[in-house]
């Protein structure tokens, strides 16, 4: 690591969301004792929070310089040695009983969202999470496997296995709406995108411009929406990715 790794920040905004993860993972894990890097993203990271958590240990230090906007800008220290996870059958690692219980279903589905097709989250929580199984069950049937490795009192362990990547297509519908999100801050990207889908009726679809693959929004909306849809790719980068979703009639 470098000497002036403190004065550095890394703008990570220009990579995918999954690249983003690996990166500051893998730099964190190699962060000495009392150092810290500064990195740059397009939206609140906190989930990558509870996964350097999961991961190392509570040797994370935290800390927000700027909040909000294009630009949530957040300092990271690591405040004790600490020996970490070593993946070998999962690919990622989240442990539940590190996050607040709001925030389990943001954690686990906006890490889930950047799986690849056969990787493994591992999930350890200290009772069972219930709701997060029961959305899975219901929302992505035939596209996980759910497999409890441990439910011993206190101490559960899930494997969760992403098994289907999701890209679903359909007819008879009409394109009502285009829009291009790319300019607009994270925040204004996701109202834009649920008012966009509350406008329209069954039947209808509209279509919208992104500059990273927003999976985890799909992702969000399967575990959240209380009305029907697909979600159909057009375009998948490297530079531009055009989504269309339809409001589906069943």
């Amino acid at each position: 690591m470098s000497e002036n790794l403190n004065n550095e920040e890394l703008d990570v905004r220009v990579l995918v969301p999954i690249e983003r993860h690996k990166l500051l993972v893998k730099m964190f894990g190699e962060l000495p004792v009392d150092q810290s890097f500064t990195f740059i993203n397009d939206h609140d990271p906190k989930p990558l929070y509870y996964e350097f958590r999961s991961i190392y240990g509570d040797v994370v230090g935290w800390e927000y310089l700027n909040r909000g906007g294009r630009e949530w800008k957040v300092k990271v220290t690591r405040t004790e040695a600490s020996q970490g996870r070593e993946f070998t059958d999962i690919s990622t690692l989240m442990d539940l009983r590190k996050a607040d219980p709001k925030e389990w279903k943001q954690i686990v589905f906006h890490r889930y969202g950047m799986m690849q097709q056969g990787d493994v989250m591992e999930i350890i929580a200290a009772e069972d999470p219930v709701e997060i199984h029961h959305i899975f069950m219901q929302k992505f049937e035939g596209q996980h496997k759910w497999i409890y490795k441990k439910k011993d009192e206190g101490e559960i362990v899930v494997h969760l296995i992403k098994e289907v990547k999701s890209g679903l297509g359909d007819d008879g519908f009409s394109v009502v709406n285009e829009m291009d999100l790319r300019p607009f801050p994270p925040a204004e990207r996701h109202e834009m995108f649920y008012k966009a889908f509350a406008d329209i009726q069954a039947g209808e679809a509209f279509e919208f411009l992104n500059d990273h693959d927003p999976l985890p929004l799909y992702y969000q909306m399967e575990a959240e929406s209380k009305e029907p849809f697909r979600w159909e790719y057009l375009e998948e980068g490297p530079d531009q990715w055009k989504v269309r979703v339809i409001k589906t009639k069943e």
